[in-house]
């Protein structure tokens, strides 16, 4: 039997021999670009949890839309009440993960610069749990302790339970285009020894932030924007922890 992980955990076990199938199977949308059920509107992060349900952040449709596993249409889970700012919508949220703890969607309300608690089962409005933040993306670690790209400030904080304020992990000095510092970062990842992952658009690289080291590495990208696969290089620069 085939052991299946959540998509975002911290530890996924990949056989170093996978191999994938070369076509792709639509597993959520797939039905043209609109608002209907059976639809998605420029779709940006998502989460997969244990069952292989699928939560997506239906970007242009200001909803989070849950799809389990063979379904030909999803199910409004957050939001898709209209763009806003009241507590039951979002307005272009850019990413979404599951709180197994509290059973509840942390969302990057990202068009209201805030994120949201959302109640996984049968919610009808959301909890703001922090405020004045262009989110980008988010992840969780182990203990439960949030990690959001703020991309307004280009710079990644960690959000212990209960912070409203946060500690900076990475970038902070403001928009830069020098090699040491985040350029419109996008996505975020944590692995169980609370290194983070960065990937930065700006940048065309991504970038590792070990905790407790002062530096950080590049670990893919870093060369400019091209096709070529070996466009990856590994140096190291020097950041306030």
């Amino acid at each position: 039997m085939t052991k299946s992980y959540a998509l975002r955990e911290r530890l996924i076990h990949i056989h170093l021999n996978a191999r994938w199938k070369p076509n792709g199977v639509t597993v959520a949308g797939g039905n043209g670009k609109g608002t209907g059920i059976n639809q998605l509107s420029m779709p940006s992060g998502l989460y997969v949890d244990d069952e292989q349900t699928i939560y997506v952040a239906d970007r242009e449709n200001h909803r989070i839309v849950e799809w389990k596993p063979g379904a030909t249409s999803g199910q409004v889970v957050a939001g898709g009440n209209g763009a806003g700012s009241n507590a039951n919508q979002l307005y272009q949220p850019f990413d979404v993960i599951v709180d197994k703890e509290s059973d509840s969607l942390i969302i990057c309300d990202q068009g209201n610069k805030r994120v949201v608690r959302w109640p996984r089962r049968n919610g009808i409005s959301g909890e703001t749990i922090i405020s004045n933040i262009f989110c980008r993306g988010l992840t969780m670690d182990d203990d439960g302790s949030l990690y959001i790209i703020d991309n307004g400030n280009y710079e990644v904080r960690r959000y212990r339970r209960g912070e409203s304020k946060g500690t900076l992990v990475a970038g902070g000095h403001g928009i830069r285009h020098d090699p040491g510092q985040l350029f419109e970062p996008q996505y975020i990842a944590v692995d169980k020894d609370h290194a983070v992952y960065v990937s930065e658009h700006g940048q065309s690289r991504v970038t590792k932030w070990v905790k407790g080291v002062e530096g950080r590495i590049i670990v893919a990208g870093g060369n400019g924007k091209g096709p070529e696969l070996t466009r990856m290089i590994v140096r190291s620069y020097k950041f306030s922890t």
